[in-house]
């Protein structure tokens, strides 16, 4: 027969095993709700930048390409032949 102090030491790693086991798990789930909650902020965060982006792009169009009409009076390069046709076209 085994001796009553086997006996408490076996249960008693068997105790100290399942208590390890229990504060283990705890820890890796909570890094994976962490990871997962960091994830879908991110995701979230994306989705806002992109409809920022568009929001902005729909409320100030860039400017056509050749549509490089200076318009600054002072510049040495200014035509008011040219920006008058674009005054014009932008508002018939």
């Amino acid at each position: 027969m085994v001796s009553t102090g086997v006996n408490v030491l076996r249960w008693s790693a068997l105790a100290a095993g399942v208590f390890y086991g229990f504060s283990h798990q705890r820890t890796i789930t909570a890094g994976q709700k962490a990871n997962h909650s960091k994830h879908e902020y991110e995701k979230k965060q994306k989705l806002i930048d992109e409809a920022k982006a568009e929001y902005a792009k729909q409320k100030n169009p860039a400017p056509a390409a050749k549509d490089n009409v200076i318009t600054d009076v002072n510049s040495p390069q200014f035509d008011l032949e040219k920006f008058l046709t674009k005054v014009a076209q932008e508002n018939p």
